[in-house]
């Protein structure tokens, strides 16, 4: 079935432990990334503690600072504090020229393109890590799990199905089921080893530290640089820029390590679902033509933090000698969003071995009620026999509905209800007017649903409309087209089903009506009774007779409409998952 609503494609579901482990030592084999680090901490970091360092100041050191600031009118420890500050500044305008004006307290033009390529390549993975952190961070934990914990992985998928569970304890309860399951879940995550949690945490900070840098407002920073005649180009007072800049300066100091190949190669499968339906998709061209471009936006990273000494600029344009980048958190919550995806994903497995239990039981009440014959499903719509079918709501009970039309209504029960609708005096008239009205919304019955399922073909209104929706390239607006299309199917085959309901249950309480008697002894719906009982022109035994074979078959009827509504509602469960 065409599961549109689910965040990825086949690409990945359908994807075994052994395809992905071929499929990764193919890519990797094929990639020339990098494991060299982003982030080098120089030996030289100039740390001071400026406090303590002119306190330890000789006797004359201390005087020269005096003397000074009696011209300038500071105290004796700031002026240490800006010679400090100024030595500082002349070596980083040795290092890193044209990156910072230390007189002046400014970002110089070269900065502004650094920072602008530093942008670029980190703009490059807002897309891939969109689909992955912030669509569904469990499936993609999971998914770069099985890769990192093979054997975990490969536990998880045997040990924990239900069939297991099933084959040994057929008439295991869904309670005991699921608590055997979990339970052995539970035990499984119990023996992750200190290695693979660190490879996995590694991993997932990663992962955190390039999102932060993905994400980071470089637009906000950039647009801050204006025109100066003195710089030769765009330039921007530090203060401006500040807080944003010592933000970035504890993101790159975070992002030390380069990713890890897989976790790289991970992000890159995920990003590809959106494309996995294209044509002329081939997975290997598309991955190395993005492992390319990653290599490229991992040396924008590496060239930036070699040529900028972002920390020594900010701790001389703060005159805060001991500032240092901070360790920025993230990733430490994978073990429990990789527990909560697979529990999600067991919960899903149970649910659809209970609905499938459920289905087998409902298909024996259908043989039983509809004479052994098999349902008449929808051409058109999503089942078993037909998996390329638009997934709708509702058309499971309507193959039930139109089955019921041909094998029970109209052999079994219309004969009756038409005599009643045709020969019947009622007593009252809103009687006859229900009864109207439910007898012939169940005489529309079938042309309604051939109508909507018509309406689902290539060639239909639905049917068009959701093919136009499959073959829109974007992701996101390929799945909100696909998913109105199905919220119009589904509320279309509802209302069939509600307005069938109502018929029948319209019908059930006028049929009920007519075979009760008042306090004296008269049948309460009819006036023309007799004419259905046989108490006319006959002997008291034939009317006896006839009266008893007419009462059985309303109540026949009755007990046919009642089993439909309940297999209706049978149905519904099954429909909605359990």
């Amino acid at each position: 079935m065409n599961n549109t609503d689910d965040t990825f494609g086949r690409l990945i579901s359908g994807m075994s432990l052994e395809d992905r482990k071929s499929l990764f030592e193919r890519l990797s084999s094929q990639s020339n990334l990098s494991q060299d680090p982003l982030y080098e901490e120089s030996e030289d970091t100039y740390k001071e503690d400026l406090t303590a360092q002119f306190s330890r100041l000789p006797w004359y050191g201390r005087l020269a600072c005096f003397i000074v600031s009696m011209f300038k009118s500071i105290p004796p420890d700031k002026v240490f504090e800006d010679s400090r500050v100024a030595r500082l500044g002349k070596i980083i305008e040795v290092k890193a020229a044209g990156y910072f004006d230390r007189k002046r307290v400014v970002m110089l033009p070269a900065f502004h393109a650094a920072l602008i390529e530093l942008k670029t390549g980190a703009r490059f993975f807002y897309n891939a890590l969109d689909t992955s952190l912030n669509r569904d961070k469990g499936a993609f934990f999971g998914f770069l799990a099985s890769l990192e914990m093979q054997e975990l992985y490969s536990r998880l998928q045997k040990e924990t199905d239900p069939l297991k569970f099933v084959d040994r304890h057929p008439d295991i309860s869904e309670i005991d089921l699921r608590h055997k399951v979990f339970q052995t879940m539970d035990t499984i995550f119990e023996s992750v080893s200190e290695q693979e949690r660190e490879r996995m945490y590694t991993n997932a900070h990663s992962l955190y530290s390039l999102k932060s840098l993905a994400s980071f407002p470089f637009e906000r920073v950039i647009l801050s640089f204006l025109p100066d005649p003195l710089a030769n180009g765009p330039s921007c007072p530090v203060y401006v820029v500040k807080d944003q800049l010592i933000f970035l300066n504890d993101i790159l100091y975070s992002f030390k390590d380069s990713p890890s190949i897989t976790l790289i190669e991970s992000l890159f499968v995920f990003q590809l679902q959106s494309k996995e339906e294209g044509k002329n998709f081939d997975i290997d061209i598309e991955m190395r033509d993005l492992l390319s471009k990653a290599e490229t936006s991992l040396l924008t990273f590496r060239s930036f933090n070699k040529r900028v000494p972002l920390n020594l600029i900010l701790r001389c344009a703060t005159h805060n000698m001991m500032l240092e980048p901070k360790l920025l958190t993230g990733g430490e919550d994978w073990f429990v969003t990789f527990q909560d995806y697979w529990r999600q994903y067991i919960e899903k497995q149970i649910v659809m071995y209970m609905w499938e239990r459920h289905k087998k039981d409902l298909f024996e009440s259908f043989r039983r009620f509809l004479k052994g014959r098999n349902l008449m499903f929808l051409d058109n719509a999503a089942s078993d026999s037909n998996p390329d079918g638009i997934t709708v709501q509702g058309t499971f009970s309507l193959s039930f509905l139109l089955t019921f039309y041909t094998v029970v209504f109209a052999s079994d029960l219309n004969g009756l209800l038409r005599s009643i609708l045709i020969d019947g005096d009622f007593v009252k008239r809103e009687q006859r007017t229900s009864f109207t009205e439910g007898y012939n919304d169940l005489m529309k019955l079938e042309s309604d649903i051939k109508e909507f399922d018509q309406s689902l073909a290539t060639t239909g209104r639905l049917g068009k409309r959701y093919i136009s929706a499959l073959e829109d390239p974007s992701l996101p607006i390929r799945l909100r087209k696909t998913q109105l299309v199905i919220e119009e199917a589904t509320e279309t085959a509802q209302l069939i089903i509600e307005r069938t309901r109502k018929a029948i249950d319209a019908v059930i309480v006028v049929l009920n009506a007519i075979i009760t008697k008042d306090l004296e002894g008269n049948y309460e719906a009819l006036s023309n009774m007799a004419h259905f009982i046989g108490k006319t022109d006959l002997s008291s035994t034939v009317s006896s007779r006839k009266e008893t074979v007419f009462l059985n078959n309303v109540t026949e009827t009755i007990q046919k409409l009642q089993k439909t509504i309940q297999l209706l509602d049978d149905i519904n469960v099954v429909e909605l998952g359990i």
